[in-house]
């Protein structure tokens, strides 16, 4: 259909990572997966939190160290902090490895469908109907994220979506290829798509002449497509 919806019909998937068998002449072009450490940094803030940990711990190392020169005194001033530190950051870790690991991000010759969820798994249907413009945004070594502007009658839920979303965008909320291994050659595949579809029949939302895939990496511009 022309309309966002999610699925939690995921015990039986007829197909990897879709909630039904495809449609007679509807192919998948790409299927995929986030990097569990892109999602357990940029997403979780697994990097921030220890971080601040190794700073805590700076903070009580440092002082008794040049007090006293004392090395051993320093270190067990300071080691409590180490290790409480690494239950918070571990945790982050394995929520990164676990919401990578449930994750399938699915591209069709119509449609996005993301399957997510650590506790709950649901599918989200996205027509390529309802996209309105897709914005790629790489980091280092290719990783990198799409996010998708959906037109603004699709009701859908940023909590529900987390992390598979666009940080920070409520209204409208932006459902996310997040943490994509070779993000650029994703964005050329979804484009392509977009293009395609577009083609056989005019998606609803992109005014005459605006782009459907903007690239961005580290906040520039690097590509285009109408």
């Amino acid at each position: 259909g022309g309309r966002l919806y999610m699925s939690d019909d995921f015990e039986i998937e007829p197909m990897r990572g879709l909630p039904d068998v495809l449609p007679a002449g509807e192919k998948i072009i790409w299927q995929g997966a986030p990097s569990w450490g892109a999602l357990a940094v940029r997403a979780y803030q697994a990097r921030k939190v220890a971080i601040y940990f190794v700073l805590l711990f700076l903070f009580y190392f440092i002082p008794p160290l040049v007090r006293d020169g004392n090395f051993v005194e320093a270190l067990e001033n300071g080691y409590a902090i180490l290790l409480l530190g690494l239950v918070p950051v571990g945790f982050l870790v394995l929520t990164g490895w676990l919401a990578a690991h449930v994750t399938i991000y699915t591209i069709t010759t119509r449609r996005i469908v993301m399957r997510i969820g650590i506790v709950f798994s649901i599918h989200v249907n996205i027509p390529f109907k309802v996209i309105t413009s897709a914005d790629l945004r790489t980091f280092r070594r290719g990783n990198g994220d799409i996010s998708l502007t959906v037109s603004g009658d699709q009701q859908t839920s940023y909590l529900v979506l987390w992390p598979h979303v666009r940080p920070w965008h409520f209204r409208p909320v932006q459902p996310m290829l997040r943490g994509l291994p070779e993000a650029a050659k994703v964005a050329e595949i979804l484009g392509k798509a977009l293009q395609d579809a577009a083609e056989e029949e005019p998606l609803t939302a992109p005014e005459a002449g605006q782009p459907v895939l903007e690239g961005r990496e580290t906040g520039s511009v690097a590509a285009a497509r109408s």
